[in-house]
């Protein structure tokens, strides 16, 4: 299943979906990285893997619709099955979701619906609940309310702070997100409309994931 990915940052969820795919923990094929951040280092690790690039800058003041076109027909040119959101920090706009309908995933660190938009782990903390994580979800014209696929449960630890819990999370998305291609790729989770089940298959008692990879721990 080829995928483009579009990042921000430093790129650490694109490294955990190559390894996996190296590993063939994850049977998808990352078909080019596109970024808004012409330093970021995500289009560093793709390139040092021969993969396909592509850097659309947005600043202040541009046109954000004829970005999201321009963003649109940059992503179709690689022909992907599934646009995967992996530390992207634009909301993709109208073309996008019109291009891709229900063909856009995103990885959020919180277990949505609680804590959506930015800073979850944050929002988690001030919050002072004693379980977070992460979810992977669909993109809809909403801020992180699309259709839940694959959640994983961390645990907020007395003495945490944004920075610690955000680090536990990231170790949880990076198992999380090339596990939920997987099963998109193998055909064991349909992205819908609306997402279902086809053939559940077994998570660890390490993750409390749903509905995707098995039934929550006891």
């Amino acid at each position: 299943m080829d995928v483009v990915v579009l990042a921000s940052g430093r790129g650490s969820n694109l490294g955990a979906i190559l390894r996996a795919a190296d590993d063939g923990r994850c049977a998808a094929r990352v078909a080019a990285v596109v970024s808004d951040k012409p330093d970021a280092l995500a289009l560093e690790l793709a390139r040092s893997r021969g993969i396909q690039t592509a850097v659309l800058p947005f600043t202040k003041g541009d046109d954000r619709a004829a970005w999201d076109a321009r963003l649109a027909d940059t992503v179709a040119s690689f022909a992907p099955r599934v646009v995967v959101l992996a530390g992207f920090m634009r909301i993709v706009g109208p073309a996008m979701l019109a291009r891709f309908p229900g063909r856009i995933v995103n990885v959020h660190p919180a277990l949505l619906p609680c804590f959506p938009g930015t800073d979850g782990p944050a929002q988690a903390v001030r919050a002072r609940v004693r379980v977070s994580g992460c979810t992977v979800h669909v993109v809809d014209a909403g801020v992180d309310t699309g259709p839940i696929l694959t959640q994983a449960a961390v645990p907020v630890l007395d003495g945490d702070d944004a920075d610690r819990l955000h680090a536990r999370i990231q170790k949880a998305e990076h198992r999380l997100l090339p596990a939920t291609l997987d099963a998109i790729a193998r055909g064991t989770l349909e992205l819908g409309p609306p997402p279902r089940v086809v053939s559940p298959a077994e998570s660890d008692d390490r993750m409390l994931v749903s509905p995707a990879l098995g039934e929550p721990p006891t």
